[in-house]
């Protein structure tokens, strides 16, 4: 156990980072689980993941506009392919949503083939870099992420307004937590609560996943373990403690 590792330089914009993903993620959540489509984030997230890829593919700056654009524009493509599956094959929409995250996953995986650094891109996209985010990157985050509250709670989209927020939201959160940190906080937060009215639901889920962000960073520093990998334990663990034990209590309350 190393106590020198906890360095707030490091982790206080990693945990302010998580933060600022569960502001949205746990409003967008909720409403992934009222339709029914549980893994369209993960979709979206690897659609944008592609994006990503692609842009580097074609020797675009990793860190520059360009790949944002091309992310952003991979994600609401594929966010507004979703909206005419939803209208068109409702039945078999959660199916179809599966393809296209299986073929946005294996067409990164071609595009990296030949890339030397290919499995280090891979494993940062999937499981994110979170202590690498600095206050700089923040900013813009924070900017955008209050734009799509700011649009859903006043202008109340909730058709195909809600994939092109939810392509642009899991666009930045992919770059800067990765995608399974995504569909963990999009999803966990979100089912642990799903008994409480909207209100309350909203804030407990908001508190389980800052607690989860913060323990899973401390323990990450600790013991020296993936920082993403160990958030998505502690959501779980967290999430199953508030469905089982507070939830009851607060709903009966």
């Amino acid at each position: 156990m190393n106590f020198d590792a906890l360095d707030m330089t490091i982790l206080g914009p990693a945990f302010v980072a998580g933060l600022l993903v569960l502001s949205t993620h746990v409003v967008l959540g909720r409403e992934v689980l009222k339709r029914g489509i549980i893994f369209i984030d993960l979709a979206v997230a690897q659609i944008a993941g592609l994006g990503v890829i692609a842009a580097a593919f074609f020797h675009f700056d990793t860190h520059g506009f360009a790949v944002q654009i091309a992310a952003a524009t991979a994600a609401i493509l594929g966010a507004l392919l979703l909206t005419g599956l939803e209208k068109r094959f409702a039945e078999t929409q959660e199916a179809l949503i599966g393809v296209m995250f299986v073929l946005a996953a294996t067409g990164g995986l071609l595009l990296l083939s030949s890339n030397p650094h290919g499995a280090e891109q891979l494993k940062d996209l999937l499981v994110g870099q979170i202590l690498w985010v600095g206050w700089s990157t923040l900013g813009w985050v924070a900017l955008i992420y209050a734009v799509v509250l700011a649009i859903w709670f006043i202008f109340q989209w909730r058709h195909m307004g809600f994939y092109i927020l939810f392509a642009v939201t899991v666009t930045a959160s992919v770059q800067l937590v990765g995608v399974y940190l995504v569909f963990a906080s999009l999803i966990i937060p979100a089912l642990a609560t799903r008994t409480l009215p909207e209100g309350r639901a909203r804030i407990w889920a908001w508190l389980t996943g800052a607690l989860a962000y913060g323990l899973g960073l401390v323990g990450s520093a600790l013991w020296d373990l993936p920082s993403g990998a160990l958030i998505v334990w502690s959501l779980a663990l967290l999430g199953i403690i508030m469905g089982l034990l507070v939830t009851p209590r607060l709903r009966h309350s």
